[in-house]
């Protein structure tokens, strides 16, 4: 008997049915359409994959299986490597052709994307891969590139198919049942979350209340609580682990804020209009740091700037190795002796989201003032964060580290980041509770309470409350002294102009007051 002949739908991280070109050219070919998605245990045994990440696919994958099932055919949903899934159901259909998006993230998609581009010549499958938005496979002149974003992101956007457009006389394929999946994640998605930590709602569903609840309520307030720790977690956009696993594209969010300030029936408020406008341009800075990644895959384990090699290396000898440890167990379980950058990493590992400015100020202290590598630093905020995103987190964690040799050096004070940003102290006693009877005075620098202070509040620091690990300003010292000798070597400027040329923003700035060289590459935060 005759295999029935197919097409495949490969969904990847583009869960969704709108503005999804791959779905459509898949119909549109005029075969039976089965859609697929591979749950594939290496990728999910990586050290930057966690089991927070998966409870928010699986929540896309349940709302995107019911769509598909409108669309006439049920998603399908496999366990293994993806070639070993084709080979199997290649005993079951002939698989005509394949139709997915091109995936910018680890190294280790790239080897999944090769194997089955290699299997699909062997086997001659037709594979047909579709640009992702705003981010370019082999565009080489990035001169040109924000011209090519800007035309993409302007296209029109495709139309979710009509239901029944996937209705075909197949039989019946076995798949996971997805809601059943929890008793399986054990194995593969390794020890369960702490009781009480949360992970943020994942579908489309979720992500257009987010985009409506934020064009109508929240964005008024997003540019002035952008860096506030307590405040901007209602305030932000929010759509950030969508745009991750595709529940939306990042076309569909700029048209749709686009078109909310064309069409809108009374004038917009000026912070309104600023922060619809600061959201535009980090959708741009978004598919910026993507396109590094896509355009140089090994920043993912190595410094852009290669003078930077082994600044930061552990040390050989097993006690120096052991102080390393002993800082990076500080910093990952909050316990520094700066309250906040405590509670930041606290209220991470619990709620899987921090704004911007406080992700920086942890990378930082990490950096700089317990002088850890990036590559020791960065797996840990992966599985904490739900929007971990390949591309910009290295990206970030190599300009926050200092190491990219184009970007200002940008160390943050942790101390003056806390009375900054949380004055009162609501967040660090919200998340290090240790604190929450410590009066104002003493909450940002509770080492400076005088004993008798101490006493009459029932706190002792070193008791109640960690020393602070290092010296605050001796390790921002300590840290620009090493950083700059770099800087100076004479081949420097050489390898920096390199990096820009092939990875630096073509963004036009306006002519500044000339500075000297130290305070043009420096920043204290």
């Amino acid at each position: 008997m005759a295999r029935a002949e197919v097409n495949i739908i490969w969904f990847k991280r583009d869960l969704r049915v709108h503005d999804h070109r791959p779905l459509i050219a898949a119909i549109e070919a005029g075969k039976p359409v089965l859609p697929l998605f591979v749950i594939e245990p290496d990728f999910w045994a990586l050290p930057t994959s966690s089991r927070r990440h998966w409870l928010f696919v699986r929540d896309c994958l349940i709302e995107l299986r019911a769509r598909l099932s409108a669309l006439g055919q049920s998603l399908i949903v496999r366990i293994g490597p993806m070639r070993d899934v084709l080979q199997e159901l290649s005993s079951d259909f002939k698989i005509n052709a394949i139709f997915a998006h091109e995936e910018t993230s680890h190294g280790w998609s790239y080897a999944r994307d090769e194997a089955v581009r290699d299997y699909c010549y062997q086997q001659v499958i037709a594979l047909h891969e579709f640009p992702a938005n705003g981010v370019a496979r082999r565009f080489f002149n990035r001169d040109k590139w924000a011209a090519m974003r800007q035309k993409r992101m302007a296209e029109t956007r495709a139309i979710a198919p009509d239901d029944g457009a996937l209705s075909h006389d197949l039989a019946p394929l076995a798949s996971l049942d997805i809601g059943a999946i929890p008793a399986r994640e054990e194995a593969l998605f390794g020890a369960p979350l702490v009781e009480g930590d949360i992970t943020q709602e994942g579908g489309r569903q979720a992500a257009i209340h987010l985009l409506r609840s934020f064009l109508t309520d929240r964005s008024s307030a997003y540019v002035a609580n952008l860096a506030s720790p307590s405040k901007a977690q209602t305030s932000c956009l929010r759509l950030s682990p969508h745009l991750v696993w595709g529940t939306m594209s990042s076309r569909e969010v700029q048209q749709t804020i686009r078109n909310y300030v064309k069409t809108a029936k009374t004038p917009l408020s000026k912070s309104k209009a600023r922060s619809l406008n600061a959201v535009l341009s980090r959708l741009s800075w978004r598919c910026h740091f993507m396109q590094k990644l896509e355009d140089q895959p090994e920043i993912e384990f190595a410094n852009m700037h290669p003078l930077y090699d082994g600044l930061r290396e552990k040390e050989a000898a097993d006690d120096e190795g052991a102080a390393v440890h002993a800082r990076f167990a500080a910093w990952a379980e909050g316990r520094t002796g700066y309250p906040l950058v405590d509670a930041c990493m606290r209220s991470l590992t619990v709620t899987g989201w921090l704004p911007f400015r406080m992700r920086a100020m942890l990378v930082s202290f990490a950096s700089y003032h317990l002088w850890l590598d990036w590559r020791m630093t960065a797996p840990h905020l992966a599985r904490l964060f739900t929007d971990f995103e390949a591309g910009i987190h290295y990206s970030q964690f190599q300009m926050q580290s200092g190491v990219t040799g184009i970007n200002t050096i940008r160390i943050y004070n942790p101390v003056k980041q806390s009375y900054e940003h949380d004055p009162a102290g609501v967040f660090i006693r919200r998340w290090c509770p240790e604190l929450a009877g410590v009066s104002a005075q003493w909450l940002h620098e509770p080492r400076l309470m005088p004993p008798m202070e101490g006493m009459a509040q029932s706190f002792e620091i070193g008791r109640d409350y960690p020393l602070p690990i290092v010296e605050n300003e001796v390790a921002m010292r300590a840290a620009k002294d090493k950083i700059f000798a770099i800087r100076n070597q004479p081949e420097f400027k050489k390898f920096a102009g390199q990096i820009y040329q092939k990875m630096g923003s073509r963004k036009k700035i306006g002519k500044r007051p000339k500075k000297t060289a130290a305070t043009k590459q420096m920043k204290l935060l």
